[in-house]
């Protein structure tokens, strides 16, 4: 860590403390040569996600547009907002656990929809009708042949 009174390289940690929670260190630190004391902060390096539209587009990945489609999918379902949390907490852990740095929406509207079939299959034909942007009768009615298929299995 260079000194910002000399800008010599090399210093000696004198103090170490965590800080924020646990969200970073706080260094007391000693400059070698002009022995003065400074305080360093050490965080983990928080990379954006980016999300892949199928427009093409991207955009850096926003847990709130996710909770908002839970909370509209779930209005009037027996789905507490803990619930919905936890879902897009384990989407975005999920997805930083795989360590890159872009994904697609695509897969992420999976992943809200293999979740939400656990949690309340109402909440879950209504998510999956605007997000497979169902054309007809026919491809909904699919859908629910599908999910009572998986329910008796």
């Amino acid at each position: 860590m260079r000194c910002p009174y000399c800008d010599y390289l090399e210093s000696k940690v004198l103090d170490s403390r965590p800080t924020d929670e646990g969200a970073s260190i706080r260094r007391r630190r000693e400059c070698i040569r002009c022995n003065q004391r400074f305080t360093t902060y050490e965080r983990v390096e928080d990379l954006p996600l980016m999300v892949k539209k199928k427009s093409g587009g991207s955009q850096v990945f926003d847990r709130n547009k996710i909770l908002n489609g839970l909370i509209k999918s779930c209005e009037k379902r027996p789905v507490s907002l803990q619930q919905m949390e936890e879902i897009v907490d384990d989407i975005e852990k999920a997805l930083r656990n795989k360590m890159v740095r872009e994904t697609t929406s695509e897969e992420i509207g999976e992943m809200i929809m293999a979740r939400l079939k656990d949690v309340d299959e109402v909440a879950y034909v209504r998510f999956a009708s605007v997000y497979r942007q169902f054309r007809d009768v026919e491809s909904f009615m699919r859908e629910l042949e599908e999910l009572v298929r998986d329910k008796k299995e």
